[in-house]
Protein backbone atom coordinates (compact mmCIF):
# COMPACT_ATOMS: atom_id res chain seq x y z
CA UNK A 1 0.00 0.00 0.00
CA UNK A 2 2.62 2.25 0.82
CA UNK A 3 4.37 1.34 -2.14
CA UNK A 4 1.17 2.43 -4.43
CA UNK A 5 1.28 5.85 -2.29
CA UNK A 6 4.65 6.89 -3.35
CA UNK A 7 3.74 5.74 -6.89
CA UNK A 8 1.10 8.15 -7.04
CA UNK A 9 3.47 11.44 -5.85
CA UNK A 10 2.38 13.69 -4.45
CA UNK A 11 -1.46 14.25 -5.76
CA UNK A 12 -2.31 11.22 -3.50
CA UNK A 13 -1.95 13.56 -0.62
CA UNK A 14 -5.27 15.35 -0.54
CA UNK A 15 -6.51 12.04 -1.67
CA UNK A 16 -5.35 10.56 1.52
CA UNK A 17 -7.10 13.44 3.58
CA UNK A 18 -10.28 13.14 2.14
CA UNK A 19 -10.28 9.49 2.89
CA UNK A 20 -9.57 9.97 6.77
CA UNK A 21 -11.91 13.18 6.96
CA UNK A 22 -14.83 11.10 4.78
CA UNK A 23 -13.94 7.91 7.23
CA UNK A 24 -14.51 9.99 10.56
CA UNK A 25 -17.72 11.90 9.37
CA UNK A 26 -18.89 8.24 8.47
CA UNK A 27 -17.83 6.76 12.26
CA UNK A 28 -19.60 9.81 13.53
CA UNK A 29 -22.60 9.64 11.81
CA UNK A 30 -23.47 6.27 12.79
CA UNK A 31 -22.74 7.04 16.21
CA UNK A 32 -25.46 9.39 16.08
CA UNK A 33 -27.90 8.52 13.62
CA UNK A 34 -28.86 5.13 16.15
CA UNK A 35 -32.12 4.48 16.00
CA UNK A 36 -31.94 4.34 20.14
CA UNK A 37 -30.64 7.47 19.37
CA UNK A 38 -32.77 9.58 17.69
CA UNK A 39 -35.94 7.88 18.18
CA UNK A 40 -35.88 6.39 21.53
CA UNK A 41 -38.15 3.06 21.91
CA UNK A 42 -41.51 3.79 23.63
CA UNK A 43 -40.70 7.38 24.20
CA UNK A 44 -44.07 8.54 21.84
CA UNK A 45 -46.05 6.36 23.87
CA UNK A 46 -45.29 7.84 27.36
CA UNK A 47 -45.51 11.06 26.52
CA UNK A 48 -48.97 10.80 25.05
CA UNK A 49 -49.75 9.05 28.49
CA UNK A 50 -48.33 12.01 30.10
CA UNK A 51 -51.01 14.56 28.41
CA UNK A 52 -54.25 12.08 28.83
CA UNK A 53 -53.24 12.16 32.77
CA UNK A 54 -52.43 15.55 32.16
CA UNK A 55 -48.84 15.22 34.27
CA UNK A 56 -47.06 18.04 32.73
CA UNK A 57 -44.80 20.51 34.01
CA UNK A 58 -41.98 22.68 32.83
CA UNK A 59 -39.61 20.10 34.31
CA UNK A 60 -40.93 17.24 32.48
CA UNK A 61 -41.36 18.98 29.19
CA UNK A 62 -37.26 20.52 29.79
CA UNK A 63 -36.28 16.75 30.08
CA UNK A 64 -38.17 15.48 27.52
CA UNK A 65 -36.35 18.42 25.28
CA UNK A 66 -32.75 16.96 25.92
CA UNK A 67 -33.66 13.47 25.83
CA UNK A 68 -33.42 12.94 21.71
CA UNK A 69 -34.31 14.53 18.87
CA UNK A 70 -37.71 13.09 19.01
CA UNK A 71 -38.25 14.37 22.13
CA UNK A 72 -37.14 17.91 21.63
CA UNK A 73 -39.59 17.47 18.94
CA UNK A 74 -42.57 16.37 21.05
CA UNK A 75 -41.38 19.20 23.63
CA UNK A 76 -41.96 21.47 21.04
CA UNK A 77 -45.53 20.39 20.65
CA UNK A 78 -46.44 20.04 24.38
CA UNK A 79 -44.86 23.81 24.80
CA UNK A 80 -47.66 25.47 22.44
CA UNK A 81 -50.46 22.37 23.61
CA UNK A 82 -53.25 24.92 24.69
CA UNK A 83 -52.75 27.14 21.35
CA UNK A 84 -54.88 26.33 18.08
CA UNK A 85 -53.88 22.87 16.39
CA UNK A 86 -52.43 24.67 13.16
CA UNK A 87 -49.80 26.96 15.40
CA UNK A 88 -48.70 23.34 17.17
CA UNK A 89 -48.55 21.91 14.24
CA UNK A 90 -45.81 25.11 12.70
CA UNK A 91 -44.28 25.40 15.96
CA UNK A 92 -43.15 21.50 15.10
CA UNK A 93 -42.96 22.08 11.14
CA UNK A 94 -39.99 24.81 12.56
CA UNK A 95 -38.44 22.77 15.15
CA UNK A 96 -38.49 19.72 12.92
CA UNK A 97 -36.62 21.62 10.26
CA UNK A 98 -34.00 22.84 13.10
CA UNK A 99 -33.59 18.35 13.94
CA UNK A 100 -33.36 17.68 9.68
CA UNK A 101 -30.44 20.21 9.65
CA UNK A 102 -28.99 18.53 12.92
CA UNK A 103 -28.85 15.14 11.97
CA UNK A 104 -27.81 16.22 8.33
CA UNK A 105 -24.55 17.71 9.99
CA UNK A 106 -20.98 16.48 8.13
CA UNK A 107 -23.27 15.46 5.55
CA UNK A 108 -23.15 18.13 2.96
CA UNK A 109 -19.44 17.66 3.08
CA UNK A 110 -19.18 13.78 2.79
CA UNK A 111 -21.23 14.46 -0.58
CA UNK A 112 -18.05 16.66 -1.51
CA UNK A 113 -15.75 14.63 -0.70
CA UNK A 114 -17.44 12.28 -2.92
CA UNK A 115 -17.64 14.73 -5.81
CA UNK A 116 -14.35 16.19 -5.49
CA UNK A 117 -12.36 12.85 -5.28
CA UNK A 118 -12.44 11.39 -8.69
CA UNK A 119 -11.72 15.42 -9.86
CA UNK A 120 -8.52 14.56 -7.60
CA UNK A 121 -7.67 11.57 -9.28
CA UNK A 122 -8.21 13.06 -12.51
CA UNK A 123 -6.10 15.71 -11.67
CA UNK A 124 -2.92 12.97 -10.50
CA UNK A 125 -3.77 11.69 -13.79
CA UNK A 126 -2.79 14.92 -15.25
CA UNK A 127 -0.03 15.43 -13.57
CA UNK A 128 1.25 12.17 -14.40
CA UNK A 129 0.44 12.58 -17.87
CA UNK A 130 2.72 15.74 -18.01
CA UNK A 131 5.40 14.23 -15.92
CA UNK A 132 5.70 11.33 -18.70
CA UNK A 133 5.36 13.60 -22.02
CA UNK A 134 8.23 15.83 -19.92
CA UNK A 135 10.21 12.61 -19.43
CA UNK A 136 9.86 11.74 -23.28
CA UNK A 137 10.73 15.47 -24.07
CA UNK A 138 14.43 15.06 -22.01
CA UNK A 139 15.14 11.53 -22.29
CA UNK A 140 13.41 10.62 -25.40
CA UNK A 141 10.97 7.33 -25.89
CA UNK A 142 13.92 5.03 -24.95
CA UNK A 143 14.06 5.41 -20.88
CA UNK A 144 11.54 2.98 -19.65
CA UNK A 145 11.14 3.88 -16.39
CA UNK A 146 10.22 7.58 -16.98
CA UNK A 147 7.53 6.13 -19.00
CA UNK A 148 6.55 3.76 -16.50
CA UNK A 149 6.62 6.43 -13.71
CA UNK A 150 4.28 8.81 -15.53
CA UNK A 151 1.87 6.27 -16.61
CA UNK A 152 1.58 4.32 -12.96
CA UNK A 153 0.96 7.92 -11.54
CA UNK A 154 -1.79 8.68 -13.83
CA UNK A 155 -2.95 4.96 -12.98
CA UNK A 156 -2.79 5.05 -9.32
CA UNK A 157 -4.33 8.84 -8.86
CA UNK A 158 -7.40 7.72 -10.96
CA UNK A 159 -7.77 4.70 -8.58
CA UNK A 160 -6.99 6.19 -5.51
CA UNK A 161 -9.64 9.07 -6.92
CA UNK A 162 -12.44 6.09 -6.86
CA UNK A 163 -11.67 4.30 -4.28
CA UNK A 164 -12.32 7.86 -2.02
CA UNK A 165 -15.32 8.93 -3.73
CA UNK A 166 -17.45 5.73 -4.20
CA UNK A 167 -17.54 4.78 -0.56
CA UNK A 168 -17.87 8.11 0.37
CA UNK A 169 -21.10 8.61 -2.04
CA UNK A 170 -22.77 5.46 -1.01
CA UNK A 171 -22.69 6.20 2.65
CA UNK A 172 -23.83 9.70 1.86
CA UNK A 173 -27.24 8.66 0.15
CA UNK A 174 -27.32 6.14 3.30
CA UNK A 175 -26.74 8.23 5.67
CA UNK A 176 -29.39 10.80 4.01
CA UNK A 177 -32.04 7.98 3.35
CA UNK A 178 -31.77 7.17 7.29
CA UNK A 179 -32.28 11.16 8.10
CA UNK A 180 -35.97 11.19 5.91
CA UNK A 181 -36.83 7.81 7.34
CA UNK A 182 -36.42 9.20 10.92
CA UNK A 183 -38.02 12.51 9.84
CA UNK A 184 -41.24 10.67 8.83
CA UNK A 185 -41.44 8.75 12.17
CA UNK A 186 -40.80 11.96 14.36
CA UNK A 187 -43.92 13.36 12.16
CA UNK A 188 -46.03 10.15 13.03
CA UNK A 189 -45.44 10.83 16.59
CA UNK A 190 -45.64 14.25 16.43
CA UNK A 191 -49.28 14.14 14.65
CA UNK A 192 -50.48 11.36 17.50
CA UNK A 193 -49.25 13.75 20.02
CA UNK A 194 -51.62 16.28 18.55
CA UNK A 195 -54.60 14.23 18.25
CA UNK A 196 -53.54 12.98 22.33
CA UNK A 197 -53.67 16.87 23.58
CA UNK A 198 -56.33 18.10 20.84
CA UNK A 199 -59.70 18.02 22.65
CA UNK A 200 -61.82 18.64 19.11
CA UNK A 201 -59.88 15.27 18.54
CA UNK A 202 -60.85 13.25 21.72
CA UNK A 203 -64.43 14.42 21.20
CA UNK A 204 -64.42 12.53 17.62
CA UNK A 205 -62.66 9.58 18.96
CA UNK A 206 -65.17 9.41 22.13
CA UNK A 207 -68.30 9.63 19.93
CA UNK A 208 -68.36 6.77 18.04
CA UNK A 209 -67.64 4.55 21.36
CA UNK A 210 -70.45 6.32 23.24
CA UNK A 211 -72.73 5.57 20.36
CA UNK A 212 -71.86 1.79 19.90
CA UNK A 213 -72.55 1.12 23.69
CA UNK A 214 -75.51 2.94 23.50
CA UNK A 215 -76.37 0.11 20.59
CA UNK A 216 -75.03 -1.93 22.50
CA UNK A 217 -77.56 -1.84 25.42
CA UNK A 218 -80.71 -1.29 22.90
Amino acid sequence: MLELVKAGGWPMLPLLLLSAIALAIIVERFWALRRKTVLPPGLGGEVRAWAARGSLDPIHIDSLRRNSPLGALLAAALDVRSRPREEIRERVEDVGRHLAHRMERYLNALGTIAAAGPLLGLFGTVVGMIQMFLGIMDYGVGDVNQLAGGIGKALVCTAAGMIVAVPALMFHRYFRARVDSYLVDMEHEAIQLMDAIDPRARRVAVAPASAAAATAQD
